[in-house]
């Protein structure tokens, strides 16, 4: 399978990131990618808080990492599942704390805003961070500084904030559930992450991309997807997004070794 025109555009992870993000790539052909591209890059340089905003299974987090990088922030990416983010610490796990602050904080942490300090604080699914938390979080953006629990003063931070959510904020604003200062702050550099279904011109050179990936892996040599197989995964409407084509590709993979794939092997609904 092969693209002569309007080659796949990826932007790789650096070595310093996790082998769970190092090994994939934004692969960005459609033109609904690209202006999403073209926006990121704009903005990436401007220092703003960014919001980016799409399905789950998009690829955020990759978007978020690519402009963390143009950004060339010194500082390092500290990405944060926000509903992992406990109620009852999540101060703490947000901002630091100082040795004795409460039980079990034998000695001092700099939390994930000291982490991110000089660099981006990446959260996934804002939406979900505690109510509490949003307005404190808010602050800290706005001041620039965070005050670690159990402290007296302020630490000055320089954090860039990049939120990522799979839900509509401004549907949350008025469910109560968000923030609405949080919201304007981020709304201004918003980025809207197209589903797969709707950028068509994604799906074969994503879908290359993932068996080059997962053929390496298993020391398979590629014998490529056959045109029938590739009409199916462009006739599928994905909604697990790129997620559900690399796990499509990946066992389809393992069902035909080093044959040609066909449309018996992508497991697809109705295949």
């Amino acid at each position: 399978m092969t693209f002569a025109a309007n080659p796949p555009l990826t932007f790789a992870e650096s070595d310093r990131s996790p082998l769970s993000i190092r090994a994939k790539a934004l692969v960005f052909v459609d033109a609904r990618s690209q202006q999403l591209r073209e926006r990121a890059e704009a903005l990436a340089s401007t220092g703003m808080p960014l919001s980016i905003l799409g399905e789950t299974g998009t690829g955020k987090e990759l978007l978020a990492r690519y402009v963390h990088r143009r950004s060339e922030r010194a500082g390092l990416f500290v990405a944060v599942n926000c509903a992992a983010i406990s109620p009852q610490w999540g101060e703490a796990e947000l901002f630091g704390h100082v040795g004795g602050a409460h039980v079990g904080a034998a000695s001092s942490r700099a939390g994930w805003f000291g982490s991110a300090n000089g660099g981006t604080l990446y959260l996934d699914e804002i939406a979900d961070l505690p109510r509490p938390l949003q307005s404190k979080l808010l602050a800290a953006l706005e001041t620039r500084e965070v005050y670690r629990v159990g402290a007296s003063q302020a630490l000055p931070v320089d954090v860039r904030l990049v939120a990522a959510s799979s839900v509509d904020l401004a549907r949350a604003v008025a469910a109560g559930t968000f923030d609405e200062r949080l919201h304007a702050y981020l709304c201004d550099g918003q980025l809207l992450f197209p589903a797969l279904r709707q950028r068509i011109g994604d799906i074969l050179p994503l879908a290359e991309y993932f068996l080059g990936i997962h053929a390496q892996r298993l020391g398979l040599a590629i014998a490529g997807i056959s045109p029938a197989a590739q009409a199916a995964l462009q006739a599928h409407s994905w909604p697990g997004n790129t997620r559900e084509l690399e796990n499509v590709i990946h066992f389809a993979l393992l069902l035909a070794g080093e044959e040609e794939i066909g449309p018996e092997h992508l497991q697809l609904p109705g295949g």
